[in-house]
């Protein structure tokens, strides 16, 4: 065989790979979900249905209406040896590692993982499921875009509610709860660069010194609206710096019509459909690797307004890596 054809034989097959990443065998995208009960909240119950919700109420059902193929859904429990263990941020760190486990492992099949979490405090799994998809003892360099109306920047010492679920974002950089990110098979931390906020608008005053004082970059509401350059600016700049991309969406982000029954709106957010438009325009880049979605007020949407909001975000994400 001529070695010149060789050589462009080789050189074409990163390009064919990439094309066919999270591809079944029939071309469908394959897609696994992967649902996180744990919630880390000291003060309410454990677990809570409002993950699964999602996935129960149309949106497995939506997916498969796009031309996706359900590889799987993985619900995360701790074993009968974890049960025994106490603690509620200890016992959530070890939900945590089971839900990296589940995401690498959906990773290294080539399915595209899609994230149902009853809060934010779960987005440290997810990252550290695809930090360490790759060759063992190899950590993956993971970016991450987070849609959020809040920061979730603060650490136990900055925090005015003490809420676990303000401290995510912290807790991947490698600020706050140590034990826990490692758990959570995030080791190494983020570094600050990784990390793009998106329309975040309501953040403590300590929160929001250290967010001004970090090397984090941002994406606005309007951004989001117009569809703006910003958008494709930090999805390239992601894509030079990291080897996957994740994206995550806590729900009360939206403008509050959408999300009635969450309990932390803020006004002035994106529409889902404002919203699944730049998902579409971001998972096109072939480095954005998973999507979350977190805190769905499953018994306070009685018309299903949120649900759908849901499904339209999860549509939009779909449509971009159809795209591809």
């Amino acid at each position: 065989m001529n070695r010149y054809f060789v050589l462009i034989l080789l050189l074409l097959i990163p390009t064919v790979a990439a094309a066919q990443k999270y591809r079944a065998a029939d071309g469908r995208l394959s897609v696994a979900l992967v649902i996180n009960p744990y919630g880390g909240d000291r003060a309410g119950p454990e677990t809570a249905a409002d993950a699964a919700a999602m996935a129960e109420g149309g949106l497995v059902d939506t997916l498969v209406n796009r031309g996706v193929v359900i590889q799987r859904i993985s619900t995360v429990a701790l074993t009968d040896e974890e049960e025994k263990q106490y603690g509620q941020w200890n016992r959530f760190g070890m939900a945590n590692g089971h839900l990296a486990e589940f995401a690498a492992e959906n990773e290294r099949a080539g399915h595209f993982n899609i994230g149902l979490y009853n809060n934010c405090s779960s987005a440290p799994g997810m990252l550290g499921g695809l930090q360490q998809s790759g060759p063992p003892g190899r950590p993956l360099r993971v970016g991450m875009i987070w849609i959020d109306a809040h920061g979730d920047y603060n650490t136990p010492e900055t925090t005015l509610s003490g809420m676990l679920g303000g401290m995510p974002v912290a807790v991947s950089a490698g600020h706050a709860l140590t034990r826990m990110r490692q758990q959570s098979g995030l080791d190494p931390a983020l570094p600050e660069r990784y990390i793009v906020m998106a329309c975040v608008r309501d953040t403590d005053p300590l929160e929001q010194d250290r967010i001004d004082r970090s090397l984090i970059e941002h994406i606005t509401v309007d951004d989001i609206r117009a569809r703006s350059d910003n958008i494709d600016a930090q999805m390239e700049r992601l894509s030079c710096l990291t080897d996957l991309i994740y994206i995550h969406i806590d729900l009360d982000v939206l403008d509050p019509p959408e999300v009635m029954g969450h309990p932390l709106t803020v006004p002035n957010g994106p529409t889902s459909a404002e919203l699944a438009a730049a998902l579409e325009v971001m998972f096109r880049y072939k480095k954005a690797a998973a999507l979350g979605i977190a805190s769905y007020p499953a018994d306070d949407d009685p018309d299903k307004t949120t649900l759908r909001a849901v499904y339209r975000l999860a549509v939009g994400a779909i449509k971009g890596l159809q795209a591809r």
